[in-house]
């Protein structure tokens, strides 16, 4: 994997540099960076910033959801995008159900491992999403009804809705869909991973 690595005093400089020696902008890739402090007062720092490409993560993750659903005697395809700073990536398999499990339960499992991965080997945190026969798709329109139908309640009584513990996937759905939504406006609270929505009347 292309691994760009490059040091200075401001992150921002940094990052740019990074865009303009390898024709990137800052949507193009993923970053972490450490700070070696040094002089009197800290004011000697180096920054030092590792760059990956968001396509060679996606691949990444690819590779190892290959090894690790072939070692489950799975036979698997993938079909990959980004898009809005996520990552997608839509799994076809010989056991479909297997993998979504109850209430999708397998699927946000594979999805925690993977997010696992990346931080443990890059120390980023790139918003993934899988999905396997669409279930995905299904999710969000159920979740766009749902976050409509609590949203006339809250315009209706008055008083502010919790939701339950989301990713940031799902709490941007529920956030999306109820944008434009007249009488309620929508916040999330909570430290990761017990962060969920609320829908409060305006």
């Amino acid at each position: 994997m292309e691994i760009i690595n490059k040091e200075g005093k401001e992150l921002e400089t940094i990052l740019e540099s990074i865009c303009e020696e390898n024709n990137l902008s800052k949507d193009d890739f993923y970053y972490s960076y450490t700070t070696k402090k040094s002089g009197l007062f800290n004011k000697n720092n180096t920054i030092t910033v590792t760059a990956y490409l968001k396509e060679n993560i996606l691949n990444y993750i690819k590779d190892y959801l290959n090894e690790l659903l072939t070692n489950m005697g799975l036979d698997v395809q993938f079909e990959t995008k980004i898009r809005d700073n996520v990552l997608f990536i839509k799994i076809y398999s010989s056991n479909n159900s297997v993998l979504i499990g109850r209430e999708g339960n397998t699927l946000k499992a594979l999805e925690s491992i993977v997010r696992q991965k990346i931080n443990t080997d890059f120390n980023i945190r790139p918003l993934v999403t899988l999905d396997i026969e669409n279930y995905r798709e299904k999710q969000q329109q159920r979740l766009e009804r749902m976050a409509k139908r609590l949203a006339r309640d809250v315009v209706k009584t008055k008083m502010e809705v919790h939701l339950e513990n989301m990713n940031a996937y799902d709490r941007r759905i529920i956030h999306n869909a109820l944008t434009n939504f007249k009488g309620v406006s929508t916040s999330s609270i909570g430290e990761e991973p017990n962060r969920h929505v609320i829908i409060k009347p305006e």
